[in-house]
C-alpha cells in the first residue's frame, strides 16, 4: 500500500502516534530506529512511513540529519506571556542567549521607518542587524533600528555583549519604558535560512516591536524573525483576582533584551489576527 491509496491516511495517523510516542520517551538528540526498522516492526511501507514523519519533521518534533537519519529534534525554546491587572509583564525565555552582530551602520530612516519614530525620512538611525543565538545554536534574525542622535557613541560591543537597554540607560541616559508589539506568523526568506540554519521557506514567527521612553518618545523600532520550529509562545490568561507575583528576574523576552522592562516597566503586548509577509 503507498501513501495515496485507500487506507494510507488511518495507517499513516497510526505511524504519527507511534512516532510521537517513542518522541516523548526519549531525550532531544536521540536517534529514531532507521526506516527499515521502522516499516518492518509496524507492518507499512517506506511512503506511509516517511508521509507520517515528514509531518513531524515539519512540526520540529524531529529532525533528519543527511547520511545518519532521524533524530529527536532539540527543545523548543519557550516563552510565557503573562497577563496582570493593567499590563503584560514578560518573563525570560528558557536558554543562554548571546548575540552576534550581522551588520552596524548608520542610515537615513526612509519613510517607513521614520513614521513609526516620528522623524524625518532624511534623519539618521543607526541600524542594526543581529543573529540571536540560543545556547550557541541560531534562533533569530533582529533588525533594530535606533534614532541615531540619541546614541551618538553607540558601539559594537554594546550590541554583542550584555543588556542593551541596560547599555542605553547606563551608557546614553536613555530610559525605555514601553514596548508595543505584534506577533504573526511568517516564512523564512533564502537569506534568513541561511542564517538560522533552516530550509527555505521554513515557518517563523515575525515580531514587530516599538519602544518609547519614559516622556512616551519612540526610542527604537524592531522587527525580529524567529525560528518557528524551536520557539513557541504560552500566554497565561488570569481570569480572577490573585495575589501580586514577584518579578520574574532578568532574561530575555522575545525580541527584547532585558533591561528596564525587567525593572517593573511597562511591557504591552498584542497579537495580530492577520497575516503580513515580513518587511
Amino acid at each position: 500500500m503507498t501513501a495515496d491509496e485507500p487506507g494510507a491516511v488511518l495507517k499513516r495517523e497510526r505511524v504519527r502516534d507511534f512516532l510521537l510516542d517513542l518522541v516523548e520517551s526519549q531525550r532531544p538528540g536521540d536517534p529514531i530506529p532507521s526506516e527499515r526498522v521502522l516499516c518492518a516492526r509496524l507492518g507499512v511501507s517506506r511512503p506511509t512511513l516517511r508521509a507520517a514523519a515528514d509531518e513531524l519533521v515539519a512540526a520540529g518534533l524531529l529532525v533528519r540529519e543527511h547520511g545518519r537519519g532521524m533524530f529527536v529534534a532539540p527543545e523548543k525554546i519557550t516563552q510565557e506571556l503573562v497577563s496582570g491587572q493593567q499590563a503584560m509583564t514578560v518573563p525570560r525565555a528558557t536558554g543562554t542567549w548571546s548575540s552576534r552582530l550581522l551588520e552596524f551602520t548608520t542610515i537615513p530612516a526612509g519613510a517607513r521607518v521614520g513614521r513609526r519614530l516620528r522623524i524625518s525620512p532624511a534623519a539618521e538611525i543607526v541600524y542594526v542587524a543581529r543573529l540571536r543565538l540560543v545556547d550557541g545554536a541560531p534562533m533569530a534574525i533582529e533588525h533594530l533600528h535606533i534614532k541615531a542622535g540619541l546614541v551618538p557613541a553607540l558601539s559594537a560591543g554594546e550590541l554583542e555583549a550584555g543588556d542593551l537597554y541596560e547599555h542605553l540607560r547606563e551608557q546614553h541616559g536613555v530610559h525605555v519604558r514601553e514596548a508595543v508589539q505584534a506577533i504573526e506568523p511568517t516564512v523564512v526568506t533564502r537569506a534568513e535560512a541561511e542564517l538560522l540554519d533552516v530550509p527555505e521557506l521554513s515557518p517563523a514567527l515575525l515580531f514587530e516591536r516599538l519602544t518609547s521612553d519614559t516622556t512616551g518618545q519612540p526610542v527604537e523600532y524592531v522587527h525580529s524573525i524567529y525560528r518557528g520550529d524551536r520557539y513557541r509562545i504560552v500566554s497565561r490568561l488570569t481570569l480572577g483576582p490573585s495575589a501580586p507575583v514577584p518579578s520574574a528576574g532578568v532574561g530575555h523576552h522575545p525580541g527584547i533584551p532585558p533591561g528596564d522592562f525587567a525593572h517593573g516597566d511597562t511591557i504591552t503586548s498584542s497579537t495580530r489576527g492577520d497575516i503580513q509577509s515580513a518587511p
